[in-house]
């Protein structure tokens, strides 16, 4: 069986090849994939929704289709099963295996970082946390990059136990209290501890499958998640932005419970009270100590919600699930692209404006929303940055394709790259290299 991936790009920059190609990488993609840019197969094959599956047997013939399905396996599996039956008894079946090498392996090896997706910055420990996504790990530096602690082995796995021996799967959102760092961690579908004396790492929520309970929650080790982007502690409260299912949910860190705070799970954008609310793959948190803020990706929106839960939620940028570009404005003749995080300083938002490669100012209050740092024409400031944190007068963005850390001193608007010390890349990547 030969998979082919068909990507046929709602955003502008989907379409770009490039973007492309790093998208495989960061997911770590061996398949071929078409870039579908004028939705020819699309088209063709009638597909209407995202993700579709269509399976082709060996003479060429589209026999099945899974449109708008994630959880085909069952089904795809019965239909596989029967074609490698039949097209094996009539010597139809090329059963010869097809190969695909991993192109960007080596550089991979070569770099500290590979596609970090959140950082967070501590001021009062002077401390940097990255999540270092597609090297399966977390990074710890000074403020200045100077290595502090490498957590995890660099492999993806959802092991428990010290620093050293634990292991991550694409991790995201990062949030701190005391000295215990929580990790969204994405593809596991868990929510990681991080104890900072100890050096031990230990799971407290999720099950390591995806969940498909988006109503009821519970006991956090029992419950479900759908991969978890970003978090956000506030008192004894984790929030987690919950893309896959559209939603926000909270963990009671006292009691080890979590359930849903706001969403229906149906993808869109609707505001209104937080149960009847829409969300479109959340991926960023912020908060101001009375509003939870969000960066509401697939509808290209910063939402607000109260934290006390007794207020509507409410859109500060964004309009619709196909509503997207790169306008300065107020309210909704502003707009994003795709914007993946979102920190609170001094009254004022700044948005990771992703796929604009840019970081936006937003004011909560006027909705007025205008490009901060990334006009520059002469220099590329940015590629497709996913995660901002703020420390000491200073922002820390994730500059997620271009494999760094990118740090804003927010008076004079310069931009400088974080000089990591000490930060090698996970010695599996090295001898994955050395393998092949």
């Amino acid at each position: 069986m030969v998979v082919i991936g068909v990507h046929t790009a709602k955003f502008d920059n989907e379409k770009d090849p490039k973007s492309i190609e790093k998208a495989m990488q960061r997911y770590e993609l061996n398949h071929p994939v078409i870039n579908d840019a004028d939705r020819k197969i699309w088209q063709a094959y009638g597909v209407q929704a995202w993700p579709s599956v269509g399976i082709i047997d060996p003479e060429g013939y589209f026999v099945k289709a899974f449109p708008g399905q994630e959880h085909i396996f069952r089904d795809a599996d019965l239909v596989i099963s029967q074609l490698i039956r039949i097209h094996r008894a009539n010597k139809t079946l090329n059963e010869k295996p097809i190969y695909f090498t991993k192109a960007q392996a080596e550089k991979a090896a070569q770099s500290p970082l590979w596609f970090p997706g959140k950082v967070l910055a501590d001021g009062p420990s002077k401390r940097l946390f990255i999540s270092d996504s597609t090297h399966h790990r977390i990074v710890i530096t000074d403020l200045d990059g100077k290595k502090i602690a490498l957590v995890g082995t660099g492999k993806p796995g959802h092991a428990d136990g010290t620093f050293e021996k634990s292991s991550f799967n694409d991790p995201q959102g990062l949030a701190l209290k005391g000295d215990i760092l929580y990790v969204a961690d994405r593809k596991n579908h868990m929510i990681r501890a991080l104890d900072l004396k100890k050096r031990a790492v230990r799971t407290i929520a999720g099950t390591g499958q995806q969940g498909m309970d988006f109503r009821r929650g519970g006991d956090a080790r029992h419950t479900g998640l759908n991969s978890p982007w970003d978090l956000l502690v506030h008192g004894n409260e984790l929030y987690i932005a919950m893309a896959g299912c559209h939603q926000i949910w909270v963990m009671d860190l006292t009691r080890h419970t979590v359930v849903p705070f706001a969403g229906t799970a149906f993808e869109n954008l609707v505001d209104g009270p937080r149960q009847a609310s829409c969300f479109a793959q959340p991926s960023g948190l912020a908060s101001d100590g009375t509003k939870l803020f969000v960066a509401d990706s697939e509808v290209s929106a910063v939402r607000a919600i109260p934290l006390d839960g007794r207020g509507d939620v409410s859109t500060l940028v964004g309009t619709g699930l196909f509503d997207f570009g790169d306008t300065d404005g107020i309210g909704p003749a502003a707009r994003l692209q795709h914007a993946l995080g979102i920190v609170y300083v001094d009254g004022k938002l700044y948005v990771a404006d992703t796929y604009n490669s840019k970081i936006k100012i937003l004011d909560p209050l006027t909705r007025s929303c205008k490009t901060f740092v990334g006009d520059d024409k002469k220099a590329k400031l940015f590629n497709e940055p996913g995660g901002i944190s703020y420390a000491d007068g200073k922002l820390y963005v994730a500059d997620t394709n271009a494999h760094r850390i990118q740090v804003i001193d927010l008076e004079s608007k310069e931009v400088s790259t974080l000089n990591l010390q000490g930060v090698e890349p996970p010695t599996s990547v090295l001898h994955g290299i050395s393998d092949k």
